[in-house]
């Protein structure tokens, strides 16, 4: 696909993004809340992003306050929708639940629309990481130069809806992300860079390839069957775990966004006094965390400290 192609489908798509996400909130507006729980948490600022997180202090909010937070932060897809002193480059998130009593139709027409976001969504995402043919260096350029301020994170987060769940609760999350790769795969990525001749600060591009240059050559040296982790450290992230009784079944859900649940009219009826199940979110103290089981990992050799690259030994 061409550039100039590829421009006017990240154009259309995002446009599309914006219609349907504002007829969803729309139709969502119209159909009777019976619970709505968000928790607020601390706004990241600028030049903090990287910074341990070891406290997170969680802010409760309910009723059609809570509706009103979850709803406008679908929509928060642009730098200019945050406070100036905060920061575009952390992850900001919502977790929460947003619960409706629909009829089957109400529920049919909600779940196209959000089949509708999320496609645009995931279209979005392909058009600027495959589609345009342009480097991962090149993305940002590409796309501020025609959605300038667009947080493309907050643009690619699909919208998860629930059907009849007896029990929503939260937690925490903080894995790390493990990929075993081989050796071969990181000489490609070093040699990539290397030729590529850019610069990254504080580095110029002498001081940067001759950088890159010391990294081809340590991989080399290792043999060729070493075993190989990138292993990256993820900051913790709110979670839920949703039980579906009548099937015996737990399932769990990354939570940046407010999930959308509806209670179906067969299940949920204004006279009746069910009340759907949600949990709090706790705060997070990284000091009081208790592990149930940790299996015991192979003992690793950090080879390349800004790749997260280490060897099994």
């Amino acid at each position: 696909m061409s550039k100039y192609i590829s421009i006017e489908s990240l154009t259309t798509c995002f446009k599309k993004q914006e219609e349907k996400l504002s007829e969803l909130i729309g139709l969502l507006m119209t159909y009777s809340l019976i619970d709505a729980q968000v928790f607020e948490l601390p706004k990241i600022e600028k030049g903090e992003e990287h910074e341990q997180i070891n406290e997170i202090v969680v802010n409760l909010r309910q009723g059609y306050e809570a509706l009103n937070l979850g709803l406008h932060f679908y929509q928060k897809l642009f730098i200019h929708h945050n406070n100036p002193n905060i920061s575009s480059k952390a992850a900001s998130r919502l977790p929460g639940a947003l619960c409706f009593s629909v009829s089957h139709q109400q529920y049919k027409e909600a779940m196209n629309l959000i089949s509708e976001v999320n496609q645009l969504k995931t279209e979005l995402e392909n058009i600027v990481t495959k589609e345009s043919g342009i480097s991962k260096e090149q993305r940002f350029e590409f796309v501020h130069d025609h959605l300038r301020g667009l947080i493309t994170l907050n643009a690619y987060r699909t919208i998860t809806p629930l059907l009849n769940p007896d029990s929503i609760n939260f937690g925490w999350a903080n894995k790390n992300i493990i990929n075993k790769v081989t050796k071969q795969q990181i000489l490609e990525r070093l040699e990539k860079s290397y030729n590529a001749g850019r610069s990254v600060p504080p580095y110029s591009s002498e001081q940067w390839a001759a950088l890159v240059a010391l990294e081809i050559t340590d991989i080399k040296k290792l043999p060729d069957d070493a075993v190989l982790k990138i292993k990256r450290p993820v900051k913790v992230q709110p979670i839920t775990r949703v039980w579906y009784s009548e099937i015996q079944k737990q399932v769990q859900y990354a939570c940046p966004l407010p999930l959308i649940v509806f209670y179906t009219e067969n299940i949920y009826t204004e006279n009746s006094e069910i009340k759907p199940k949600i949990g709090t979110l706790p705060n997070y103290d990284a000091n009081a965390i208790k592990h149930r089981y940790k299996p015991k990992a192979k003992p690793l050799e950090l080879v390349i400290p800004r790749l997260h690259l280490y060897r099994e030994i």
